[in-house]
């Protein structure tokens, strides 16, 4: 059976990321950080399949004990500060695990795999954030970087080290330049899972308005599920390489705010919404849309869920999470 390590094994990602695995037959590992680490025991009781192994992406002699005793021929970085407003207040952090984490995982992988013709497989997770101030769009695989935020310029240091190690030691690194995902299991400080929560939480009396920063912004927002499958497709392929994986459609988030709460047919959405300038960023990424054509035509990747399915499932459930929560009957 082929074995997968997975750092950022409790976040939306690598969560999605182990049952497709698992799916196909993959013995799963997945690396958590600290000790009685709470997410991690909530992992083992929905996916007692995946086998957690210490690890820390500041660390990289616990990274080489990782994989010795693991010995994956697939290793997917899915770890990070991923939190873009919280990289402005913690930056110095932001860099050296968002950015220099990518780093010691290469340094690992090479140790632990060998110099040349390496057998370990690596994906990182790039981001669309690294577009940042766009120089074109829509933004592919060669659209120049201008990022926006720590997280952003992070992203780019550890996107352009795969490329370094890449050529450097013929390894079988790749990048997957994901744009905006999502799903029920984004994290609550993420914009698109406070909206939906909102919406249905004053559906159901549980809370009376939803306050923002700017409603102006547009993403190119996809579903985390289907995204995963693009990161095992890269290393699948014969050649490693960078992807675009996007929707090719962009959305602002009042498009989005006004879609949430109309699947709980709250239709005077802005009676409940205030903008709140704490809420704005020192610098926004204003517009972001990617052209997945490559992932299309090299990997036969598609998304399979629209904008409309993806914010009708999060309310869905968010719904049915808070009312359960509050014992309420829908």
């Amino acid at each position: 059976m082929p074995r997968a390590f997975i750092t950022g094994i409790t976040g939306q990602d690598g969560q999605h990321l182990a049952e497709f695995l698992h799916g196909r037959g993959y013995d799963v590992y997945g690396m958590v950080k600290g000790q009685n680490n709470p997410k991690a025991t909530k992992l083992q009781e929905e996916m007692p399949f995946v086998e957690l192994v210490p690890g820390d992406l500041a660390d990289l002699p616990s990274l080489v004990a990782a994989l010795q005793y693991a010995q994956p021929d697939e290793v997917y970085n899915l770890g990070a500060i991923s939190f873009v407003a919280l990289s402005f207040s913690q930056a110095e952090l932001t860099a050296n695990i968002t950015g220099l984490g990518v780093l010691r995982m290469l340094e690992a992988i090479r140790m632990v795999g060998g110099g040349e013709n390496n057998p370990i497989r690596f994906y990182q997770a790039s981001s669309s954030e690294m577009f940042g101030k766009v120089r074109e769009t829509p933004q592919t695989e060669l659209t120049p970087f201008h990022p926006r935020s720590p997280y952003g310029c992070a992203k780019v240091f550890g996107h352009d080290i795969v490329v370094n190690y890449r050529e450097s030691y013929g390894m079988h690194a790749s990048s997957g330049i994901l744009f905006n995902h999502e799903g029920p299991r984004r994290g609550m400080e993420f914009v698109t899972r406070k909206v939906t929560n909102a919406a249905a939480r004053i559906k159901l009396g549980l809370q009376h308005e939803l306050v923002m920063g700017t409603l102006d912004a547009k993403r190119d927002w996809g579903y985390a599920g289907d995204y995963v499958k693009a990161m095992w497709l890269m290393l699948q392929q014969d050649e490693p390489g960078d992807y675009v994986i996007a929707t090719g459609q962009t959305h602002s988030i009042e498009d989005l705010v006004e879609r949430a709460f109309a699947e709980v047919e709250i239709e005077n959405w802005r009676d409940y919404v205030r903008q709140d300038p704490k809420f704005y960023r020192p610098a926004e990424v204003d517009l972001l849309i990617g052209d997945p054509s490559k992932a299309k035509e090299k990997l036969g990747w598609e998304r399979e869920v629209d904008f409309p399915e993806l914010i009708k499932m999060m309310v869905d459930h968010d719904l049915k999470r808070e009312a359960r929560r509050a014992n309420i009957e829908l």
